[in-house]
């Protein structure tokens, strides 16, 4: 089966570096030549890196760069059997794109979007053949996350999301099924790790080092929020935000920040410009967390309840199952635990205690309990993960 990926940027060069890895002859479609070039470029690199690491062999680098072919018309990917958009989250661009795709690919072409939190429903909906739409949501870097979410959207026949999945599974990847809904499952149930810690600092409790501290050393994530907000770039996290913030008709669970918008609008947008919560400019020296205990701790049970009660509504909701919904944030966000599988150990009763503390102090529905985890409490249940 031949695959074509349209968007040459970094999330569609690694999908097509994925591709080819497992054998299929890959189109690789952007309409900037340039886009192409750079890209194709950047791929010889990391094969090379990989063969110098002993991960890969030159004749089997080099036959995964020689399945890769660059085009810039979208006439030539006719005969893809697999063809999975990665470009711009623009829902009437993608539209475009897709309701072009369709006049030119067989009817059995399965025709997908990695789109991280737009709907695919919508998408579908610029196709006369809905149903073979549906969503395939890679995580950055795409070769080296294990995780994939899939989204069958409305229209979605059964027979393509289980053909997708079989692909994608094939390709040695974690699959979960999400519903359609905003940020599916990661970009949902990750927003409190961002919003709660930037709720944090600007209510003057902790600075930028002491959340990072108390999230990394304390509840062993991999990157503190503020590190990660500038490893992702404050322009994409905001725009997550938002995205998801307005998707839910303006639920105050998802408000985005201030202080990430006017970073966004300063330009200081993280590790990629030099500057955003912290410097990285050549000698720059991080700021030192205050490291006390009591402190910490209140800071990381503030954000990890928040987190376990957005993982506990996307249960209630329906979106994925409880198996899928810890593989995901453990896959696809690296989280050192299942946020249900956490909420386990602290007890139901202890996480609905938290919640309503925060409830009762500020008397908003951003920290209203989900009532599965409630439900929970009172029939003292775990979740089945």
């Amino acid at each position: 089966m031949k695959v074509a990926v349209i968007g040459a940027g970094a999330m569609g060069s690694g999908i097509a570096q994925i591709a080819a890895t497992q054998g299929h002859s890959v189109y690789l479609y952007d309409k900037f030549p340039q886009a192409l070039e750079k890209a194709l470029g950047k791929l010889k690199k990391i094969l090379n890196r990989l063969v110098e690491k002993g991960r890969l062999g030159q004749e089997e680098a080099e036959a995964i760069y020689g399945r890769i072919e660059p085009i810039s018309e979208l006439e030539k990917l006719a005969d893809s059997g697999l063809v999975i958009e990665a470009i711009v989250e623009n829902l009437e661009i993608k539209k475009a794109v897709f309701q072009e795709l369709e006049s030119l690919v067989a009817k059995d072409c399965i025709l997908a979007s990695n789109t991280s939190s737009l709907s695919i429903a919508s998408i579908a909906a610029a196709c006369q053949q809905s149903e073979r739409v549906l969503g395939i949501h890679f995580f950055n870097p795409a070769p080296l996350m294990k995780l994939v979410e899939i989204i069958p959207a409305v229209q979605t026949a059964d027979v393509v999301t289980q053909k997708a999945k079989a692909i994608i599974d094939g390709w040695g990847k974690l699959t979960v099924l999400a519903k359609d809904t905003p940020g599916f499952i990661v970009n949902r149930v990750a927003r409190p790790f961002y919003g709660e810690a930037l709720r944090i600092l600007e209510e003057g409790i902790a600075d930028v080092a002491t959340i990072d501290w108390a999230m990394k050393e304390l509840g062993g994530f991999r990157m503190g929020p503020f590190t990660l907000m500038d490893y992702i770039g404050n322009d994409i996290n905001y725009t997550v935000t938002e995205t998801v913030f307005k998707a839910f008709y303006y639920d105050p669970r998802y408000k985005p920040a201030f202080t990430q918008k006017r970073l966004a609008e300063a330009g200081f947008l993280g590790r990629k410009t030099g500057r955003g919560y912290y410097s990285y400019a050549e000698g720059a020296t991080a700021p030192a967390p205050q490291k006390e205990e009591l402190l910490g701790q209140q800071i990381l049970h503030r954000i990890l309840v928040m987190l376990i009660n957005e993982a506990a509504d996307a249960l209630f909701w329906q979106v994925a199952s409880a198996k899928d919904i810890d593989l995901a944030m453990t896959k696809g966000v690296n989280y050192p635990k299942g946020l249900l599988a956490w909420a386990n150990e602290l007890g139901a009763a202890h996480c609905v205690e938290q919640l309503d503390a925060l409830y009762d102090t500020y008397r908003e529905d951003r920290y209203r309990c989900s009532p599965l985890l409630r439900r929970m409490a009172q029939e003292n249940t775990s979740f089945d993960v």
